[in-house]
């Protein structure tokens, strides 16, 4: 019985490790048709220097052996650069590691900006609120409800959030939002569906179009 059992065992081992590989090899099919149909590049290949490639972003910094695969480049609408990716992170060491994953779109934007974090609330940001490590509010109590908005530049903030935008985000399929420079990262845990690529390079050039323009005229000219 006992050598039954470990013959099971491993045959069930290796049918998980079949399955995943055949959903691995499934999805870069998916994701390659998508790219090609968009006009961007497709590489499954990994790709260990993203983080050094944009290191202002905090989601690519996170703990250790990370690194992106099955990354499309190019011109969105022939127009908007942009870069998708899956990304895999591990935290924790030995028994203890923790392997994480997510996908992100980044999008480079044709004015200079300055760092923002955006996403919607969660439990311990409420818990951060009670013991006074606040986020920046907004007149909307129900925008200052559902989003948690940082920057090391309030009146930044206030510029680009204004109502408008406030109602679009509030709208807008949930992805966590970050400005550095002259990148917009749209990101989300765990792994984007070829649409889900699609709708973050969306929002993020939604949240673009709606920059007011006297910001955009005031840093284009330097802040």
């Amino acid at each position: 019985m006992p050598a039954l059992m470990f013959i099971v065992f491993g045959v069930l081992i290796v049918a998980l490790v079949g399955v995943g590989l055949y959903m691995q090899a499934k999805r870069r099919q998916e994701l390659r048709a998508w790219a090609h149909g968009h006009g961007l590049s497709f590489d499954p290949s990994r790709d260990s220097g993203m983080d050094d490639r944009f290191p202002g972003f905090r989601c690519l910094r996170q703990g250790h052996s990370r690194y992106a695969h099955n990354v499309m480049d190019g011109k969105w609408a022939g127009e908007l650069p942009v870069t998708a990716f899956d990304y895999q992170y591990t935290t924790g060491s030995g028994k203890n590691q923790t392997t994480h994953n997510f996908s992100a779109v980044i999008v480079r934007s044709p004015v200079p900006l300055k760092p923002l974090f955006v996403r919607r609330e969660g439990f311990f940001d409420k818990v951060g609120e009670f013991f006074g490590f606040d986020d920046i509010d907004f007149e909307s109590a129900e925008f200052s409800r559902m989003f948690y908005v940082a920057s090391p530049d309030r009146r930044w903030a206030y510029d680009v959030i204004h109502q408008r935008m406030m109602e679009y985000l509030m709208a807008a399929p949930n992805f966590t939002i970050e400005f550095e420079g002259l990148h917009v990262i749209a990101s989300r845990s765990g792994r984007f569906r070829p649409y889900d690529f699609e709708a973050a390079v969306e929002t993020v050039r939604g949240i673009l179009d709606r920059l007011p323009g006297y910001l955009v005229r005031q840093q284009m000219a330097g802040g």
